[in-house]
């Protein structure tokens, strides 16, 4: 609810439009949706003939993050979470289950700078609003342009590590059956 009444201020003062959900979740518009990982169709326990088991797969070896995004960590203000402490909170679970391997630690760290790039950009909208003033009067906030931008990153890059909720409903990791509505119970 808080979204429609941000892009509808937006639109009122600026005349933009809405995106569209495929603008915002792909950036693919005609091409439809990018292939998934063979790793993330088995977890989803795709069809046999749908896996590619010609794929090429990376050697076995340390997942370290990119040296720019420990860089990064070290320029950050003390107490903020960083991308490196949000890749040391993911990348564990995501190794373990072979979705994220050494080709892919570039594509991650983009991910994790993204997501630490929308939340303090989140925090910066929600201080200065949605209109700032400039040299011509008042304008549109330049954070809901880097908002959208990181919001598009996110997702994108979320998706092909099976991190948006699309893809984490439709894992199948196998062992036992838990029931969802204990989930809602037990909080």
């Amino acid at each position: 609810m808080r979204t429609a009444c941000a892009f509808a201020l937006v639109r009122a003062l600026t005349g933009a439009r809405r995106p569209c959900y495929s603008e915002v979740t792909m950036g693919r518009a005609g091409q439809g949706r990018p292939s998934k990982p063979t790793s993330l169709k088995v977890l989803h326990g795709d069809r046999k003939d749908r896996i590619n088991d010609t794929e090429p797969v990376p050697d076995e070896g340390a997942i370290e993050p990119p040296g720019w995004l420990v860089e990064l960590d070290r320029q950050a203000d003390a107490g903020q979470e960083t991308a490196l402490d949000l890749w040391h909170r993911l990348a564990p679970d995501l190794i373990r289950k072979r979705v994220l391997t050494p080709w892919d630690t570039e594509a991650f760290a983009v991910f994790c700078d993204a997501v630490i790039g929308h939340r303090r950009a989140a925090v910066q909208l929600a201080t200065e609003g949605l209109t700032v003033q400039g040299s011509r009067g008042v304008v549109k906030n330049p954070m809901l342009t880097a908002l959208k931008d990181y919001t598009e990153i996110v997702v994108r890059y979320g998706s092909r590590f099976g991190l948006t909720p699309s893809d984490r409903a439709s894992l199948s990791l196998g062992g036992e059956q838990r029931d969802p509505k204990e989930d809602l119970l037990s909080g």
